[in-house]
């Protein structure tokens, strides 16, 4: 399924089973322009006749597919680009194991905002599968991003007071209760602090 931003959400785990070998991922991160098989062998260092098998796996699994060809010497070779840029693994693959923010007591731990998380991850990829138009034929979702600091723990604690009674005052006053949904639905908000870890140094490109 893919979803707009052109996002391959992989619900099936015959089509997950498919993705977890490195080479496949590095295929598909060099197949975002079209490329042929023996194009791609070239830049990894691989055989031709290798990542020609992983190619034609990968569009069968519809991770690429088809964009034109070129004659290269006496011969005309095809060229795959990748279906989506980017792939996400629906949370659902897991099933009874995966994260579930209802068994994890503490609000306030790094565990419930990741279960959290996946739970999002599974409304959406939900949503769109149903492929419901959101009202007036646009997305409704928002986003909203922002790092900052705080001088102290006292500040911090002030902060998560003071943005919840924000929270809980503009959802009081622009909404209504969920058991009395109008013609837009249901929606879900979740609201997420965490301290930002430094960036991973880039690795090199996997074999």
């Amino acid at each position: 399924m893919i979803l707009s931003g052109r996002i391959d959400c992989v619900r099936e785990a015959e089509r997950a089973a498919n993705l977890l070998l490195p080479v496949r991922l590095a295929i598909l991160d060099l197949a975002r322009e079209p490329a042929s098989a023996s194009e791609i062998a070239a830049r990894l260092g691989q055989p031709r006749q290798r990542i020609n098998y992983h190619v034609r796996l990968l569009a069968r699994a519809g991770f690429l597919r088809k964009a034109g060809r070129r004659r290269r010497r006496n011969m005309i070779e095809q060229r795959y680009v990748a279906s989506a840029g980017a792939i996400l693994l629906a949370p659902e693959l897991l099933g009874p194991v995966a994260p579930d923010w209802t068994r994890i007591g503490d609000p306030g731990s790094a565990a419930y905002l990741i279960a959290l998380a996946s739970q999002m991850e599974q409304d959406l990829v939900r949503a769109g599968a149903r492929g419901k138009p959101a009202e007036g034929g646009k997305e409704t979702a928002l986003t909203f991003k922002s790092q900052f600091s705080f001088a102290d723990p006292p500040q911090r604690d002030a902060f998560v007071r003071a943005l919840r009674q924000a929270v809980v005052e503009v959802i009081a006053r622009f909404t209504s209760p969920a058991r009395e949904a109008g013609p837009s639905g249901i929606y879900r908000l979740i609201l997420g602090c965490y301290p930002y870890p430094s960036e991973p140094s880039s690795s090199s490109r996997p074999r």
